[in-house]
């Protein structure tokens, strides 16, 4: 619980951050001073560098980036020619965040292609035994073994590694009781392994939009817009995705 505090902090921190940095940005641009906007810039991008390691490790995993190719700093130098490029553009943080956010994203996709959404475990899923799942988070488990790039970065401790919890997918105010049966039932490790596997074999917009709301604290209007999605579209993958999950986990270890 103290991490995922922590990171709550640090997320609004960011917020406080750009505010107070986006003035000083424009006029360094107004200046053409690239080498002090560049120094100021990065320090407002340790979180959205987090969250680009974190979609890299995906890629990898997914087989989307062979491994040793990207690093993270190929994307966020790319970010910077692109934020110098468009800063005169912002009239706010929020309006700046969200534009970080879709940009990374856009840089990300653009080298990726993109996976086929894989229908099959989408409408099979109420039908998965304990047994296939136990199988499925084994090898994905397996999986993230391997050597991935960066490691000495993703083993810094500024790197964000809070875990999936059951609030992730439930909402409390609706389903408590759930809440509390399945925390009784389950350990903490169990439901983020449970919850790292299902997120894994759903498609990457549903994934990424799951993310964005419990990881990032994104709200729907700014996930949309990230995605070039409508609104209703945003609310309909956070739907699926936490419906995979309840009824995954619901369905693997019998909770009632």
């Amino acid at each position: 619980m103290e991490n995922q505090t922590t990171y709550y902090e640090i997320h609004r921190q960011l917020r406080i951050s750009i505010e107070q940095t986006l003035p000083n940005l424009i006029k360094l641009k107004t200046e053409e001073n690239r080498i002090e906007f560049n120094k100021l810039l990065l320090e407002i991008v340790p979180d959205i560098r987090r969250y680009l390691i974190r979609r890299i490790k995906t890629a990898i995993k997914k087989n989307h980036f062979p491994k040793n190719k990207y690093a993270p700093n190929d994307f966020i130098d790319q970010l910077f020619i692109e934020t110098y490029d468009h800063i005169e553009n912002f009239s706010n943080e929020d309006e700046f965040l969200v534009w970080l956010y879709k940009k990374i994203n856009e840089l990300l996709d653009d080298a990726i292609t993109e996976e086929t959404f894989d229908d099959l475990f989408y409408e099979n899923i109420d039908d998965y035994s304990k047994k296939e799942w136990d199988q499925m988070e084994e090898n994905f488990t397996a999986e993230s073994d391997g050597d991935l790039i960066m490691k000495e970065e993703l083993d810094d401790i500024s790197y964000y590694k809070g875990t999936y919890k059951v609030n992730d997918v439930f909402i409390e105010n609706t389903e408590s009781e759930l809440i509390k049966k399945i925390d009784k039932t389950l350990h903490q490790e169990q439901v983020d392994k449970h919850i790292q596997t299902v997120l894994h074999n759903l498609s990457s917009s549903i994934r990424n939009v799951f993310e964005l709301y419990t990881k990032q604290h994104l709200t729907i209007a700014e996930i949309a817009t990230i995605r070039n999605i409508t609104v209703s579209e945003a609310k309909q993958f956070l739907d699926d995705a936490r419906n995979s999950l309840k009824v995954s986990l619901l369905n693997r270890y019998s909770i009632d």
